[in-house]
């Protein structure tokens, strides 16, 4: 299975994984107003035992399947460490 990727220009490190490039149909139209435009960023083969850098890719292939469409959202500060105050400012 391929994805198309798409970088949101509104929000930051937000990405959306497609099922056809393209085609953005498949996204409800407040998450699009919200996302403002997309712009191309890569064709991925997601084949088994593919590993993505932030997305388990077997989850991304089954919103692919279901929905047409994954969402990618920025790391929150819980799940990165190094994004934390950590008082070692001068």
């Amino acid at each position: 299975m391929h994805a198309y990727v798409y970088k949101s220009q509104r929000k930051a490190d937000t990405y959306v994984y497609l099922a056809t490039r393209d085609d953005f149909a498949p996204l409800p139209e407040a998450l699009r107003a919200q996302l403002g435009a997309l712009s191309f960023v890569l064709d991925v083969a997601l084949t088994p035992g593919r590993r993505l850098a932030r997305e388990d890719a077997e989850t991304v292939r089954g919103n692919l399947s279901a929905r047409g469409f994954h969402l990618q959202l920025p790391p929150s500060a819980a799940v990165d460490p190094m994004r934390e105050d950590w008082g070692t400012d001068a």
